[in-house]
């Protein structure tokens, strides 16, 4: 997938908003999209159980999962349609990525929880470049490019923000708006970021 391929998918997203979001969010109509990984997304996953969430956690074949429920193992196939070229990522975070093929379908797994999510929640921490660290903040990074509302829990600031188009701004005590919601971050989650992802699901499904 290129740039091109990033806007024709955000056009299409932003033609069906609403859809969704008019329907009360309530657990037995939510899904929660993630990764069964270590750290940020296990917690979500956790989160959703507790609450009577359903969740889909894309996967692929040789990767470590924390979690089983919601399992979804990607084909070649669909893990080819999240490519991303390398060159566009370092570009647009400013890093560098390896170019190994672990690492590709990483990417390629967290493009398809940010597509199926209609709205997206991150764990990490935000960089003076307005980038979010780790590879899992280019889950935040793509939900700006699609147009979808984006939470980052900073860990070493504590606190919630939002992306409001052209900078992050605080978030007091942000709930999950859409049924359809993507929940991701870092492996190396800390006792204020398993804390805020507790807030969050107790505060929209009380």
């Amino acid at each position: 997938m290129r740039v091109a391929s990033v806007s024709s998918q955000a056009s299409a997203w932003n033609a069906g908003r609403g859809l969704l979001g008019s329907s009360p969010v309530l657990p037995e109509n939510c899904v929660l999209f993630s990764g069964a990984a270590q750290g940020a997304e296990s917690a979500f996953g956790a989160a959703a159980e507790r609450h009577g969430i359903d969740e889909v956690n894309f996967t692929f074949e040789g990767h470590s999962d924390a979690r089983r429920r919601g399992i979804r193992v990607l084909t070649r196939g669909e893990l080819r349609q999240g490519d991303v070229s390398l060159a566009y990522l370092t570009k647009l975070m400013h890093r560098r990525y390896p170019d190994t093929p672990l690492f590709r379908k990483v990417l390629q797994s967290i493009w398809h929880q940010v597509n199926q999510g209609r709205e997206v929640f991150v764990i990490g921490r935000i960089q003076p470049d307005q980038t979010v660290t780790g590879g899992t903040g280019v889950a935040a990074e793509f939900a700006k490019l699609f147009n979808k509302p984006v939470h980052v829990f900073d860990q070493a600031r504590d606190g919630w923000f939002r992306w409001a188009g052209d900078a992050w701004e605080a978030a007091h005590e942000p709930v999950v708006t859409e049924p359809h919601f993507c929940g991701t971050g870092t492996r190396f989650l800390e006792d204020n970021g398993r804390a805020a992802i507790d807030g969050l699901f107790a505060r929209t499904f009380r």
